[in-house]
């Protein structure tokens, strides 16, 4: 009887050692690290709150942050938005359905060094397929990788309007690495999308129906609500995916990266800097715990918002 009970956890022991070894052992160093001033030769001494507390005082590290919540703040919703839209636009044809859902994957599955190389190319300012685009609809082209002013700003300044530097928003060089992000990722949520679409009955739409409800009804009325356990999850997987975002930056903002004037420099990035490039590893420790927590309660957030989901 005790072997029996013994089982399930010899089942899992494998697992849970890569989990404790690769997952949690690594956490518990990065805070132990990061209350010393760690270096290649080895620990040096222990300065406490000292990494955390130059935090606030580091201007590279509040514009790294600044930028990663611009980064979220327009990605994730774009993400979610438009594999909705795509998806119940694949879920309404009955032809080709299956050509077009590959065709939204792909980008998914390609590698993010070759998907970062060809935007790049796109973006070139001189020879870049969009500028030649622009150009040819009688647009002036654009320094898309290279232009550090914020996109509201350029914007409002086409019609004379100067914006304070605070609501200049993202510079474009961001904004073109948030559109690669956006197109990358929303191949993977429309098929997600797509498979919670099609877990709605039928009838519901035919009763309303027959009540004279409009298309726009039903999708608010039934769609909507039936869809929210997918919603939820793609808003928490994204939410957490965009925080981590890192080779785009690495591989399109030049050298060094994150690029013109530090305004693509996203929080991961800077960890890597930090760690990798000045070789600072108890402040790159401190910056990716102070990480850790921000997603944390995000996901408790959204995790509180799961009493609005819709469970048939």
């Amino acid at each position: 009887m005790k072997k029996n009970k013994l089982s399930p956890y010899l089942y899992i022991l494998p697992a849970m050692i890569i989990i404790v070894a690769f997952r949690f052992i690594p956490i518990l160093l990065s805070f132990v690290i990061s209350f010393f001033d760690w270096k290649l030769t080895g620990v040096e001494d222990f300065v406490g709150f000292a990494n955390y507390t130059k935090l606030f005082t580091d201007a590279e590290f509040i514009q790294s942050m600044t930028n990663t919540i611009w980064f979220v703040v327009m990605v994730v919703p774009a993400t979610v938005l438009i594999s909705l839209l795509f998806a119940v636009l694949l879920n309404n044809i009955k032809w080709l359905r299956g050509f077009f859902r590959t065709a939204y994957f792909l980008p998914y599955v390609t590698s993010m060094v070759a998907v970062s190389i060809v935007w790049k190319i796109i973006f070139q300012q001189r020879s870049g397929l969009l500028n030649f685009f622009l150009e040819g609809i009688g647009l002036e082209p654009l320094r898309w990788l290279q232009e550090d002013q914020g996109i509201f700003s350029l914007l409002f300044n086409n019609f004379g309007i100067t914006l304070p530097d605070w609501m200049g928003g993202p510079s474009l060089a961001l904004f073109s690495i948030m559109i690669v992000t956006v197109w990358k990722s929303v191949g993977y949520n429309t098929i997600i999308y797509l498979a919670g679409l099609q877990n709605i009955a039928k009838e519901y739409y035919e009763a309303s129906s027959i009540d004279g409800a409009s298309k726009p009804r039903q999708f608010f009325g039934i769609t909507l609500p039936l869809v929210s356990p997918t919603t939820y999850y793609v808003l928490m997987m994204t939410t957490i995916v965009t925080f981590q975002a890192f080779s785009q930056i690495y591989l399109m903002t030049g050298t060094p990266a994150g690029g013109p004037n530090g305004t693509t420099s996203l929080i991961v990035y800077y960890i890597f800097e930090a760690g990798f490039i000045d070789l600072n590893f108890s402040y790159a420790n401190a910056i990716a715990l102070v990480l850790f927590v921000v997603i944390l309660l995000l996901t408790l957030i959204q995790k509180r918002l799961e009493k609005h989901v819709t469970y048939e």
